[in-house]
């Protein structure tokens, strides 16, 4: 049993009889307006927006580097981080949170410095982003764009013989993260942290459910004592898939005092993965 742990007026139409050949002219009329009518494409990401957050964090970067993974003949950026201990625990691949980028110095930049000094190899990988004022909505048809780039992180690792390899994932890269596991499975991962998972807009609730009753890998669900609600309202929901997916070792954390973006928490987040990530015994 896996356990939470707090840390219209009506109008009159005057109806007359047009001869047919008003109406034969009015649909060849709506036929040709219709075929003029051009077709919008399925909405993407924004991809001169992700080339400037890149920029930025490339002019900031302290620590790893940058480089270039190619999903299905295109590029986007990574952070690679070494083990900066004696060995190499295992690999973690990064998915940040919406409009972020891969180094976002509130949260995922210094969690993923932070477990690199504990001995892991980190990917942090730059995720498809839309304009600043999209919503929870307005990603639904971006989130597919993630899963290639996830798997070339699993292949980049793979390559360099490096496990096991953990997926973690915070706010809407949760989202990404759970698509791609509601296809893969477990498949190529052998654990999965999800921070903030939930969090939605204001009535736009999820459209994908959590995947963790299909999955046997252990599953971190860490959440903040002061998150969004829709996070708080769907803790039981996960709690109860992970409790069917029947791993011993997945567990629930409320972080005490912390909001959705650990903010000045950034220590206490990645303590609190790190010593999860210790229990699950593989050293």
């Amino acid at each position: 049993m896996i356990m939470t742990f707090w840390s219209d007026r009506n109008m009159k139409t005057l109806q007359t009889q047009a001869p047919p050949q008003t109406f034969m002219s009015f649909w060849a009329f709506l036929l040709m307006t219709l075929c003029l009518v051009p077709i919008s494409p399925a909405e993407s990401a924004n991809q001169e927006r992700e080339d400037r957050l890149t920029e930025e964090m490339e002019a900031n970067l302290f620590d790893g580097d940058v480089i270039s993974l190619l999903p299905d003949g295109g590029t986007f950026a990574a952070v690679e981080m070494e083990s900066q201990a004696d060995s190499t625990r295992g690999g973690i691949i990064l998915l940040h949170g919406r409009g972020f980028h891969a180094d976002w110095p509130e949260n995922i930049g210094p969690l993923r410095v932070g477990l690199s000094e504990a001995g892991w190899h980190t990917l942090s990988l730059q995720m498809p982003v839309l304009e600043k004022s999209a919503k929870y909505f307005d990603y639904l048809p971006v989130l597919p764009e993630a899963l290639p780039r996830i798997d070339a992180a699993i292949a980049h690792l793979s390559d360099q013989d490096i496990s096991p390899v953990v997926l973690l994932a915070h706010s809407c890269g949760a989202h990404m993260a759970m698509l791609w596991m509601e296809q893969n499975g477990d498949s190529g991962i052998d654990a999965f942290v999800g921070i903030g998972m939930g969090a939605t807009d204001y009535k736009q609730p999820m459209r994908h459910l959590f995947p963790f009753a299909s999955v046997a890998m252990p599953v971190l669900d860490l959440y903040g004592e002061e998150d969004f609600p829709a996070v708080h309202r769907m803790a039981a929901e996960r709690l109860d898939l992970m409790n069917k997916g029947g791993n011993p070792l997945s567990q629930q954390i409320v972080s005490a005092g912390a909001d959705h973006y650990f903010t000045d928490r950034s220590d206490q987040l990645t303590e609190e993965i790190s010593t999860w990530l210790d229990s699950l015994g593989w050293d």
